[in-house]
């Protein structure tokens, strides 16, 4: 602290200028934004112009497919373009339970949940489960909406290494070693390894195999981001799982973006039932936000 009278205080704080909360030269600069005036397809228009389109996560060609745009029209005709209400208070149509029962049986789950933001599907997700007090091991290059969802559950987070199993191996021996020490609270303590599928950052495949003979040794649960392998990895879309034709239940919780492969908005999870209804009560980004619009 400062060692000093009242009225040196006084000067000091007369004195101080606050820095600005973003850089001067910031607020002189105009941000660009590209404005779009077409589908967005292998092409786009930009600006009027038309350009061959390179930032797309369009990966499948899903937008721009008549029979699906056929379907669309058809829906908002029938239910209109929005519920105006969260899943638990008048938010719930009929299409909204079909396509969970969809990709429950697409992606081999007992149950299914969708969220209306792809983001929120994760950050949801992950402290819906894990509080304060909890344990997370984490990939140090998961994806923004990995870290705000641990932020978001005050859990004790441990980052190892991008994709380093023995960075990973050595965190869950020291923390088997602490636990040793303290059954009691070990006992009382959950344990969560969160990590992509494909990292969006990197581009790389996490080594699920790996990660399951840990999770058997080591006692943890898995959530598992498919938000940019789903309908990208293994021979049906149905990602990691898949990919390296390992028993789905051996992931405690798979979460995906449909904003990418199936070129719509909003996000899934699904797990037993045990796993998902839990969400139905504490997912934030479900139980507080609009549904999706009633497109199928």
């Amino acid at each position: 602290g400062i060692n000093a009278e009242y009225g040196e205080i006084d000067k000091l704080i007369t004195e101080w200028v606050p820095e600005p909360l973003v850089p001067v030269d910031a607020l002189e600069r105009e941000p660009v934004t590209p404005i779009i005036q077409s589908k967005v397809g292998k092409f786009v228009t930009v600006d009027g112009v038309e350009c061959l389109n390179l930032a797309t996560m369009n990966f499948l060609g899903m937008i721009g497919k008549q029979e699906i745009e056929d379907s669309a029209v058809a829906s908002v005709q029938k239910y209109g373009v929005g519920a105006c209400g969260p899943r638990g208070f008048y938010g719930t149509i009929d299409v909204h339970l079909l396509l969970e029962e969809k990709l429950a049986k697409f992606m081999d789950c007992e149950e299914a949940i969708i969220y209306s933001y792809g983001f929120s599907t994760v950050a949801s997700a992950i402290p819906a489960y894990s509080k304060r007090g909890d344990i997370i091991f984490c990939d140090e290059m998961a994806s923004y909406a990995i870290q705000k969802g641990i932020l978001a559950s005050r859990s004790t987070v441990y980052y190892y290494k991008h994709g380093d199993m023995d960075s990973l191996t050595d965190m869950l021996e020291k923390q088997a070693a602490k636990d040793k020490k303290n059954p009691k609270k070990a006992r009382v303590t959950n344990r969560f390894l969160v990590t992509e599928g494909l990292f969006v950052n990197t581009g790389n495949i996490t080594d699920l195999p790996k990660l399951i003979e840990l999770k058997k040794k080591y006692k943890f649960r898995i959530f598992l981001d498919e938000s940019h392998s789903f309908g990208v990895l293994g021979v049906n879309g149905r990602g990691l799982t898949e990919h390296f034709d390992v028993d789905r239940r051996n992931v405690d919780m798979i979460v995906g973006s449909m904003e990418h492969s199936l070129g719509s908005i909003g996000g899934f999870a699904c797990g037993s039932s045990f796993v998902i209804r839990h969400q139905r009560l504490l997912g934030a980004g479900y139980v507080f936000s609009a549904s999706l619009p009633p497109l199928h």
